[in-house]
């Protein structure tokens, strides 16, 4: 899951006019909210706010993208890397509301390259090749993610002011077989302990590629 937040300050308008500056976030008041926000297609929604934050992957933003957010339709104004001079990159991002013209700017995720290094008992261990400075992820954290981890595999972590937020995986990692059913189409068990539908040549003690966002078997090393 490649991943951005939407994190932002938002308060009602005070006189009804839309801003004109495409490039600012609104922040009328001083009280911050964090707002679910998820891509889909443009409809009423019937969730209920929550104080809580929804990640989604940045793969899948692009200028001219439609979001909601909180039941009401956006679009992606603004999609930018930035590499500054010192510090890690990051993806800076402007939405523009349809009904209102009210825009908005989301948080500045930054994202770093660690290498899975071990699991230390309820925690994994990423460490930066560079620095040799560690990271600890703790297991609760991890999600179904943990699945595809093997040692030495490097991941992209989410930093939010200083904070690990969440990680992701390569899009597709290598993985042999260590179990698995003999017939046509079969599940098959792989070192990480995550279980894959493979074909029937497919044999235990070869080695495939898995698409890590779908689960899916993609070939045959």
């Amino acid at each position: 899951m490649a991943s951005m937040m939407a994190i932002f300050k938002l308060s009602p308008f005070s006189s009804g006019v839309p801003p004109t500056t495409a490039h600012s976030s609104i922040s009328l008041s001083s009280k911050k909210f964090f707002l679910p926000l998820k891509l889909s297609p443009l409809r009423k929604s019937s969730r209920s706010t929550f104080p809580r934050i929804y990640a989604f992957s940045s793969n899948d933003i692009k200028v001219g993208s439609n979001v909601e957010v909180d039941g009401s339709p956006w679009k992606v104004i603004e999609f930018l890397h930035v590499k500054p001079g010192k510090g890690a990159a990051y993806v800076r991002t402007t939405l523009r509301n349809y009904v209102t013209g009210n825009s908005i700017e989301l948080a500045e995720i930054s994202k770093e390259t660690k290498q899975f290094t071990y699991k230390d008992g309820p925690q994994f261990v990423f460490m930066d090749l560079t620095s040799y400075e560690e990271v600890r992820l703790n297991e609760s954290d991890m999600g179904d993610k943990t699945k595809w981890l093997k040692e030495g595999m490097d991941c992209i972590l989410l930093f939010w002011k200083g904070k690990v937020i969440d990680f992701e995986l390569p899009i597709q990692v290598k993985v042999t077989i260590v179990e698995s059913d003999p017939g046509g189409t079969k599940p098959a068990t792989v070192e990480t302990g995550a279980v894959v539908n493979v074909p029937l040549f497919v044999e235990r003690g070869q080695e495939i590629i898995v698409d890590t966002r779908t689960g899916q078997y993609v070939s045959r090393v």
